[in-house]
């Protein structure tokens, strides 16, 4: 198939919020919230003041990268690792007691790769109760983390992850 990047439009696809909304992230997210410097218990009143339903306690370390806060939804007692990116195009949704480790690419956008103009195909994510993402792992847009269930260090989930569910990127040596 020949592309046409050139072409591409982003038909319907809304980001949400204004343009000065957007602007006004960015330069928050670049200037401010993914500093070292910047109290882990200031980053939960930032994302909330653009929107993100934050719960009690979460701790979200330096060097995380959230796409859209108002796409955004935490429960309590969540940990967000140094250096994890929400690319948050769509929803993504961390219940309660969730571990989202260093590093770890949750992944709400995605490309329809039959298309000649490459548009968008995006859905959203969800990590349930107790879910652990760990470092470097990734977890692709449509993906439900199932309760207690791990994404192991650099796994890749594609598809659902049942409760209770560990994936893994091979058998220990």
């Amino acid at each position: 198939m020949d592309r046409s990047l050139r072409c591409f439009t982003g038909a319907g696809y809304d980001k949400g919020r204004p343009l000065l909304v957007q602007a006004a992230w960015f330069a928050v997210l670049n200037l401010v919230f993914v500093r070292w410097w910047l109290p882990a218990r200031w980053r939960p009143a930032l994302l909330r003041a653009f929107g993100a339903r934050i719960g009690q306690r979460v701790l979200i370390r330096h060097r995380v990268r959230v796409h859209w806060p108002w796409r955004l939804e935490v429960g309590d007692d969540v940990w967000i690792g140094e250096g994890a990116w929400l690319l948050n195009l769509e929803r993504i949704t961390i219940g309660s007691n969730v571990c989202v480790s260093q590093e770890a690419f949750l992944c709400t956008g995605s490309h329809q790769r039959r298309s000649a103009t490459f548009e968008f195909d995006n859905a959203p994510i969800c990590l349930e109760s107790g879910a652990w993402v760990a470092a470097r792992a990734v977890v692709l847009r449509g993906v439900t983390v199932g309760r207690g269930a791990v994404v192991g260090a650099s796994a890749v989930a594609r598809r659902d992850v049942g409760p209770g569910a560990v994936i893994t990127t091979g058998a220990a040596a």
